[in-house]
């Protein structure tokens, strides 16, 4: 399973890229493995803001739907438009091309809370 090391997670399954001031927000490999092939993604209105733990996203496969949420409280100020089209881009490439939005943080501070690769880890099955 791929794990970045340059990236924080949260239990949820969400994992979370630092890029200057804003946050790229995608599942992880764990989690699209879990669903399996992805048919269908709702994403966030661009501009809406989220408190951390809300709902924000959806995604849905074969198997099941599964809700997507804010890592951090924060402004969506963009979303993976190619999804809506090729949804599987995130089974193919869930931490590159199968990002699923950009949070502006209400504060940067918060992202310390998130999960490390380390911690995440042992929460995921082993294989």
């Amino acid at each position: 399973m791929n794990l970045p090391q340059d990236l924080k997670y949260t239990e949820t399954h969400e994992w979370v890229r630092v890029e200057d001031n804003l946050l790229r927000v995608g599942i992880t490999d764990f989690a699209q493995s879990q669903l399996a092939d992805l048919t269908f993604v709702d994403l966030p209105e661009v501009g809406s803001d989220v408190e951390s733990g809300d709902e924000v996203a959806v995604v849905e496969s074969v198997k099941a739907a599964s809700d997507i949420y804010a890592p951090v409280s924060g402004s969506v100020v963009e979303v993976n438009e190619a999804l809506l089209s090729a949804p599987e881009a995130i089974n193919n490439d869930p931490f590159g091309e199968g990002w699923l939005f950009i949070l502006k943080p209400s504060d940067m501070a918060s992202v310390a809370s998130l999960m490390e690769p380390a911690a995440y880890q042992e929460l995921i099955p082993a294989e």
